[in-house]
């Protein structure tokens, strides 16, 4: 599961024009018909003893597969690939899970979505601050990028950022390191395969708002990582509890499984951009 305070495109995940299904949330535009099992959502509601929707849930998952003790806990079963979520017959347990991944996801998507108590518009700041600016001289557009783990500092070209401990620096997900790529995608000559001609446009200088950028995605990182031992609790909490079986769930139909249909309105974005073979 995946979340984020942009909408991606098809091939985000792949970096190819041929594109990856894309399993959203809801299957329509408006948000209101789930993406969820037909059945799914009433069989929890009833167990739990109170209404459950399809954002629960997401918060539910996101908690659990979200924290790193999830992989150290499961390595050996996910061997085979695809992720399995222990789905708790506990309305408490479910309840505490899901205010844990609303947290997450709130982080996750820079602030925009799950607002709410303690959690406003904006990440909060964390320990890392610019120590010294990056120069906004095209000149000296940064080149490369390292970090010193004894000053616990970042330098980007000629300024340094900090303090940013071994695990934000090491923080990584599915093997992608993740302020390392953010760096490596924003020096002077790109990181990462390039599959477009517009890969080679390229920012002139470097500007306060990437410094700024780049502070956010280290805050966000360093409430995630002082997330952990909450998220290890409920997950041990979960799994040591009853949980569902999959027969006690409802599985999908063949016509869950298909696509939803395309919502098409004469001359704006979707028409322009639809696909002339496939159905509407």
């Amino acid at each position: 599961m995946t979340c984020g305070s942009f909408v991606p495109d098809r091939h985000v995940f792949r970096g190819s024009y041929s594109g990856k299904d894309v399993i959203p949330l809801y299957r329509d535009a408006a948000g209101t018909e789930p993406n969820v099992t037909a059945g799914l959502l009433d069989a929890l509601g009833a167990e739990y003893g109170t209404t459950t929707d399809a954002e629960d849930l997401a918060a539910y998952v996101y908690a659990l597969l979200g924290g790193q003790s999830y992989t150290r806990r499961f390595w050996n079963e996910l061997e085979t690939p695809g992720p399995r979520v222990p789905l708790t017959k506990d309305g408490k347990t479910f309840a505490e899970a899901a205010a844990l991944g609303r947290k997450l996801i709130w982080l996750h998507t820079y602030a925009e979505r799950f607002r709410g108590k303690d959690r406003g518009d904006e990440v909060p700041q964390g320990k890392a601050t610019t120590i010294k600016g990056v120069s906004a001289d095209p000149a000296h557009y940064p080149v490369e990028y390292s970090y010193d783990e004894a000053k616990r500092e970042i330098a980007v070209g000629d300024g340094r950022f900090g303090p940013v401990s071994p695990q934000v620096w090491e923080f990584e997900v599915s093997g992608l390191k993740v302020v390392q790529s953010w760096l490596g995608y924003r020096m002077k000559k790109r990181a990462g395969k390039k599959s477009s001609p517009l890969d080679e446009i390229r920012p002139e200088r470097w500007t306060a708002r990437m410094s700024d950028e780049l502070l956010e995605l280290l805050w966000v990182l360093e409430a995630t990582l002082a997330m952990e031992p909450e998220l290890e609790k409920a997950l041990d909490k979960v799994v040591a509890g009853p949980c569902f079986a999959a027969a006690d769930l409802p599985t999908p139909t063949p016509e869950e499984r298909k696509a939803p249909g395309k919502t098409v309105v004469a001359g704006d974005q979707l028409d322009m951009f639809a696909d002339e073979d496939e159905n509407t």
